[in-house]
C-alpha cells in the first residue's frame, strides 16, 4: 500500500551503515560543507547509500496510519516535498542536541513509534509523519563525520 516509493526505517543499532543521512540545503550551494545548521533552516536530508532524499506526502503509513515517509529522488534531486525545517532550542543545531524535524510541505514531525514489520525487514521500525510536537520526533545524530568550520575560510585542511 501507499506510494509505492521506497520506504525509511530506523533500527536500535546507531552504528548501522545503512542509516546514514547527509544534510544538504534546500538548494544548491545554500549549505555550504563545515557551516552550522541554523535552527529553523531548511534543509534536505540525502540518503548516503541510496541519493535518495528523505520525502512525504499525503499517504497513509502501512504500519501505523500516519504520513508516509518514504526516500525519493535520484542522486540526490528530488522535488519541493523533500524540505524540512531543523528545529532546535539553540541558535545552531548542535552535536549533542535532540531536534525535530518538521516537513515544509504537509507540517508533519518526523517521527517514529516503534511499529515493526515483519517480512522481508524483520524488525525494522515504521518512520512517519506526525501532526503533532511529541516525544516521538526527536532525533540525535549518534554516528558520522561532523565538519568543524575553519577559523580562516582560505585554509584548507582536508585530507
Amino acid at each position: 500500500t501507499g506510494s509505492g516509493q521506497q520506504s525509511v526505517t530506523g533500527v536500535e543499532a546507531s552504528d548501522d551503515a545503512n542509516s546514514y543521512w547527509r544534510i544538504r540545503g534546500k538548494n544548491d550551494g545554500s549549505c555550504q560543507r563545515g557551516t552550522p545548521v541554523k535552527c529553523g533552516q531548511a534543509i534536505r536530508l540525502t540518503h548516503v547509500n541510496t541519493g535518495k532524499n528523505l520525502h512525504t506526502h499525503h499517504f497513509p503509513s502501512p504500519l501505523s496510519n500516519n504520513q508516509e515517509v518514504s526516500a525519493f529522488g535520484d542522486d540526490g534531486e528530488g522535488d519541493d516535498l523533500d524540505i524540512w525545517i531543523v528545529q532546535c532550542s539553540g541558535t545552531y543545531w548542535e552535536r549533542e542536541d535532540a531536534v525535530r524535524f518538521k516537513h515544509v510541505g504537509t507540517e508533519v514531525f518526523l517521527s517514529i513509534t516503534g511499529e515493526q514489520y515483519g517480512h522481508p525487514i524483520r524488525g525494522q521500525r515504521e518512520v512517519h509523519g506526525m501532526p503533532t510536537a511529541n516525544h516521538h520526533n526527536y532525533w540525535k545524530a549518534m554516528e558520522g563525520v561532523f565538519v568543524k568550520p575553519s577559523v580562516d575560510p582560505a585554509k584548507h585542511d582536508e585530507l
